[in-house]
């Protein structure tokens, strides 16, 4: 089966049946459309398909009159399938599509699936605006709308790439005005450390007996702090403590000899940061019931301590750029230099 465009490739395959056997005639023709071939005897002339049926013929070969009547029909029936694919176009353009309404209306994708809360409080700033500290602080207390204290959280995105170890950040910070939430601290230790993590108000101390309740399932505390001593112990909870972040680490100050210090610190607000694999660190820095003089000075203390313990393989430019949200509001984007630059007043 030989399939041909051209007119030129046409008359080269209507020749070509000269090769038939020459007990086969020709007497009957038939050019008709069709999908596919069953017979050694149908050839198929793109846009037809040559049917020869027995008949008389003059020594075994096909008219000259076949090429004369396949080049007529191929126009013929290229000018009808022009006309159907005409009608179908406009058979598919009368139809009217419905418009859409409520959130399927919307251009953004994501905000489809966004609540009508949210929708309303995002029209309180642009998207790709940059706004300088005190605006964002502001604005940031405004979305939070929600029937519980939300959290302030900020969002730094840095120049560094945490899979080489010179590039990599993790720290603590101080906040002056506290996080806003009560911390449950206990302590891994043991001997006269004892009595010690206890009067400095930590609220679950133990040693080994500990452990083991924390490989039982035992996770009631927002920060575990251990003695040096305590630690080739502790190394069996890494599976465990590591992916909630709660593994002591001497970087995050949980691994220290001065136990009073440590819990105090961590009641009064001291915050662990490190940055992802994608160099944004995740940093909360308040409540939304704190003011904006509180909110502002403890943003501050995050920002100082974030280029304070820049990483010594950061090159080029340090901050990429710098959000702050509230736990259920959208992101305000910062302006970097005016919030390098601001000072308290």
């Amino acid at each position: 089966m030989a399939s041909v465009a051209p007119s030129s490739a046409l008359i080269a395959a209507a020749f070509h049946c000269q090769d038939l056997n020459s007990s086969s005639s020709a007497a009957s023709l038939s050019f008709k459309p069709r999908l596919f071939c069953n017979s050694s005897k149908i050839f198929s002339l793109y846009p037809l398909v040559l049917q020869c049926s027995r008949a008389s013929a003059n020594n075994g070969r096909l008219s000259k009159s076949l090429v004369a009547a396949a080049l007529v029909a191929e126009p013929e029936l290229e000018e009808e399938d022009l006309e159907q694919l005409q009608d179908n176009d406009g058979g598919a353009a009368a139809v009217a599509t419905k418009p859409k309404k409520g959130k399927a209306a919307l251009p953004l994708k994501r905000d489809r699936t966004r609540s009508k809360r949210f929708l309303e409080i995002q029209k309180l700033r642009e998207i790709k605006q940059e706004y300088d500290l005190k605006t964002a602080i502001s604005l940031v207390k405004q979305t939070a709308s929600t029937k519980f204290v939300e959290t302030i959280e900020a969002h730094f995105r840095l120049n560094i790439d945490p899979k080489y170890n010179d590039q990599q950040l993790r720290a603590t910070v101080n906040l002056p005005k506290g996080t806003g939430q009560t911390v449950k601290v206990a302590v891994l230790t043991q001997g006269e450390k004892f009595d010690e993590a206890k009067n400095a108000g930590a609220d679950i101390v133990g040693g080994e007996d500990l452990i083991a309740q924390i490989k039982g399932g035992f996770m009631e505390f927002d920060k575990l702090i251990a003695t040096p001593d305590m630690m080739p112990k502790v190394a069996s909870l890494g599976k465990i403590l590591g992916p909630r972040g709660l593994m002591p680490n001497p970087k995050a100050g949980t691994v220290t000899t001065n136990l009073p210090q440590a819990i105090e610190e961590f009641k009064q607000g001291k915050v662990e940061y490190r940055a992802d694999k994608t160099g944004i660190v995740h940093l909360r820095f308040g409540k939304a019931d704190f003011s904006e003089e509180d909110l502002t000075v403890n943003f501050l203390a995050a920002v100082k301590s974030v280029e304070t313990n820049k990483p010594s393989g950061a090159k080029g430019v340090y901050w990429k750029s710098a959000h702050v949200c509230s736990s259920m509001g959208p992101s305000i984007r910062l302006n970097i230099r005016d919030m390098l630059e601001y000072k308290l007043t």
